[in-house]
């Protein structure tokens, strides 16, 4: 039996954009997020986080930073009562100063690789499953992974999909709203 499981960015939709956040004491929820994630967890749902970290390649933080912030970020979530059941991030730039992480992956997004990988390691059905995230990038990884996509937009403007050919499945103004959704299909 396959899994099923809600995929998030992590900036902009479950966290507060605040460009290049690595530090713990820069953590802000956006409205709601752990409410809603601890929602999901008691649904039956594999939540799980991908999310572009190129901070790494451009020499801001390292790796490390990166999952420092992703143990405090799950610590805090579960004072709530809620938790990411995995957490994959890619740190590459196709053109990054450190030649370390200078590539053109599969895994940075709008490319599938950390959604691929978290299917076939977490036995995760796409059909059963979906992507929730603020920019058309997510939507097209989640997308070319076979999920449902769910992009947040909170304002009237039209929607970017210079990173994406395909519209997202659904757009919503929040994340309680996209989870909202998900739940009452369920």
């Amino acid at each position: 039996m396959r899994n099923r499981a809600v995929f998030l960015d992590r900036d902009g939709t479950i966290t507060v954009e605040k460009g290049f956040v690595h530090r713990t004491e820069d953590l802000e929820f956006v409205d709601s997020a752990a409410e809603m994630i601890g929602c999901l967890n008691r649904a039956g749902y594999l939540v799980v986080v991908v999310t572009n970290q190129s901070g790494v390649a451009r020499g801001i933080y390292r790796e490390e930073d990166v999952h420092r912030f992703h143990r405090y970020l799950n610590d805090e979530l579960q004072r709530s009562g809620a938790h990411i059941d995995r957490f994959y991030y890619c740190p590459h730039l196709p053109e990054a100063p450190d030649p370390a992480y200078r590539k053109d992956c599969e895994c940075r997004k709008p490319k599938p690789g950390m959604v691929l990988r978290a299917m076939e390691e977490m036995r995760i059905d796409p059909r059963s499953s979906y992507m929730i995230g603020d920019k058309a990038r997510d939507i097209c990884a989640g997308k070319k992974a076979g999920l449902t996509s769910i992009l947040i937009h909170e304002d009237n403007d039209a929607v970017d999909t210079t990173w994406c050919d395909e519209d997202p499945d659904l757009v919503v103004r929040s994340l309680r709203e996209a989870i909202d959704y998900i739940l009452q299909r369920d």
